[in-house]
């Protein structure tokens, strides 16, 4: 689950419908910025389906009794979080090996660090994984898959970008990930940092944007009240909250 806290409610956005806006991006992407684009088709999968492991987790989310919030991506316990996290790898794989590649890189790349056990067998269990998948594939070029990766990681945050952020943020004001731009590089754009800023309330304008034409998406989410989440807990909350949409436009 994402969450945004504002006065009097929590935004909660199930994982799998914010990755519905960064396969929207990944489709938008420019052809000729899309290197090895004969996986196209399979780099958009990883995209969409990069967060399936969440489905299930997010249909109950669960409460921080530390934070006093409900646990998100970033805080949920790490044992039940790596078990979704290999289910989901194994689902995509078996939708597309390549596609599996791609997500099993990305989540290993959260664990390449890990100091607890279990996160040092999620790491080395995944890298076994990728090297299976690489002979199996015969993939040669590794800056194609890179690309890939890295492109897969923008939309993800791309996506993040209007979940944590209420929409006419000021810059200064930002979640902390992108005050300083996005993270992931690319040689078509010199390697630049590439920047987001809020125009208004439904315009994202971006510094460099890698993307055909102007995307426009739509997310999903809930405004869970804290006042309901006090009366009947979180779980049952979350299920009577409507589901409310808003559409953004990146330029």
């Amino acid at each position: 689950m994402i969450i945004h806290e504002r006065e009097k409610d929590f935004i909660m956005v199930a994982q799998h419908d914010h990755a519905l806006v960064s396969r929207d991006a990944a489709k938008c992407w420019r052809d000729d910025y899309f290197f090895g684009i004969e996986k196209k088709d399979s780099v958009v999968l990883a995209v969409r389906e990069h967060d399936r492991c969440w489905i299930e987790p997010d249909k109950e989310p669960l409460w921080n009794e530390d934070t006093q919030q409900p646990y998100s991506f970033m805080d949920y316990p790490g044992s039940p979080k790596l078990v979704f996290y290999k289910e989901g790898i194994d689902e995509v794989a078996q939708m597309d090996s390549y596609a599996g590649l791609l997500c099993s890189l990305h989540y290993a790349s959260f664990l390449q660090d890990a100091t607890s056990m279990i996160g040092k067998n999620f790491w080395s269990a995944e890298k076994q994984r990728q090297q299976k998948l690489l002979k199996e594939l015969e993939i040669e070029d590794d800056n194609i898959l890179s690309f890939h990766l890295n492109l897969l990681k923008f939309c993800d945050n791309l996506s993040l970008y209007i979940c944590l952020n209420e929409p006419g943020t000021p810059k200064e004001q930002e979640h902390y990930f992108y005050k300083k731009g996005f993270p992931q590089k690319f040689s078509f754009m010199n390697d630049q940092t590439i920047h987001a800023e809020w125009l208004d309330q439904e315009t994202v304008s971006l510094s460099h944007s890698p993307f055909s034409k102007k995307l426009q998406v739509i997310f999903l989410f809930k405004a869970v009240e804290k006042q309901l989440i006090n009366e009947i807990g979180l779980a049952p909350a979350y299920l009577d909250s409507p589901v409310e949409y808003r559409e953004v436009t990146f330029l």
